[in-house]
Formats: structure tokens, C-alpha cells, sequence
């Protein structure tokens, strides 16, 4: 199977759907103008509104959330999409953070989708780095996802989630070896702790 249909809502997110599935990449369906506190007295001002509203999106099988703790990747009204979703899969703080059902993984490990009549869906969590060397604490933990299924023709899926160039990053691109790639492009930088979410 390699008839995949992406659907760019705005910002990190996207719908993709195949085989009967419905995922989505951190959903962010809030109206422009709102401002989204990062901590450390920087912020963020959401300029463009999504392409479709959350009301028009329908069922979605699973949330690829890359983190939960910034605004521009999971807002307010993406929070609230997150209860109709079946599965939200996201990084182990995220996951302690939203409860529930979520999903942890830490970069290496994997989850199964399956359900009848679909493709069973092997997500990988990839390393990502959110800042400089040793920002973690500051910028917190983001996960990037490698998708398989059975019929790929061209090599997984890979959603690189918010991350800076780094040597982690080069590693698993050579190992995962994908087919199509979701870059989150940015140019957000501070003063300190420098560029973020740059890949």
C-alpha cells in the first residue's frame, strides 16, 4: 500500500490518512492572535489560523503529538480534540502530564496500532533535540515518529518533530532510511538558550 493522502491543517499539523486510518501530527486548530507563554518570559503569537477547523476534521484514529507543553504544537483547542481522538501517542512527560490512555515512548521505542481490516501501524519514536546542547531542561523533552506498515513502497514515514540539526538526528535518518519525510521547519530562536526546532 502506498496511497497516502496528507492534508496540511496549519503549522506542525497534518492529517494522514491510508489504509482506513486517520492520524494526526499536534493538533493546533486555535483562531490566530492568541500568544502562547514557553516559560523564561518568551512567547509565541499564533499569526495564522488552520485551514480547516476542528469541527470539519471528523474521527481521528491516533494523535502523533511531538510534545504537549508548547502552545504552537498542541493549543488550546488541539487539547480539547485530544478526548475524541482513540490514541494519543507523545513523549513519557507528556504522557504523565495528559493521563489517561496517552501513550508514552521514549526515542527507540515503538507501539502498534492495529484494528481489524487495516494495515497494523509499527510507530517508532525518533530522537529530537529542542534547542542547544544541554537545553532539555529548558526547552523539555520532544519525540519525532517513523511510521511502517506492511505494502510500503518506498520506506517508512518519518515526522521529524521539533527538532535542531544534531548527530542523533543523522543517525536515526540513515537507520530509518524513510520514504517521505514530515519536516517541522522553524526559524524560532532566543537570546538564550539560542535556535529552537530548526531541523
Amino acid at each position: 500500500m502506498s496511497d497516502v493522502r496528507f492534508t496540511h491543517i496549519g503549522g506542525p499539523t497534518v492529517l494522514i490518512e491510508f489504509g482506513g486510518w486517520r492520524l494526526l501530527t499536534d493538533p493546533t486548530f486555535d483562531a490566530p492572535g492568541r500568544t502562547y507563554a514557553f516559560g523564561w518570559g518568551t512567547s509565541s503569537r499564533k499569526l495564522t489560523g488552520p485551514a480547516l477547523p476542528a469541527s470539519t476534521l471528523g474521527g481521528v484514529d491516533a494523535v502523533l503529538l511531538t510534545h504537549d507543553h508548547h502552545g504552537d504544537n498542541l493549543d488550546h483547542a488541539g487539547r480539547a480534540l485530544l478526548a475524541g481522538a482513540t490514541t494519543t501517542i507523545t513523549t513519557a512527560s507528556g504522557a504523565r502530564r495528559l493521563g489517561g490512555a496517552t501513550r508514552a515512548l521514549k526515542a527507540g521505542q515503538a507501539t502498534r496500532l492495529e484494528a481489524p481490516g487495516r494495515p497494523t501501524i509499527e510507530i517508532a519514536a525518533t530522537p529530537c533535540r529542542h534547542g542547544p546542547p544541554l537545553s532539555r531542561p529548558i526547552t523539555g523533552e520532544v519525540i519525532g515518529f517513523a511510521l511502517t506498515w506492511p505494502g510500503q513502497a518506498h520506506g517508512p514515514l518519518w515526522i521529524t518533530g521539533d527538532t535542531v540539526y544534531h548527530r542523533a538526528l543523522r543517525r536515526a535518518a540513515a537507520r530509518i532510511r524513510p520514504g517521505t519525510v514530515l519536516l517541522h521547519l522553524g526559524g524560532v530562536g532566543f537570546p538564550s538558550p539560542g535556535p529552537c526546532a530548526t531541523p
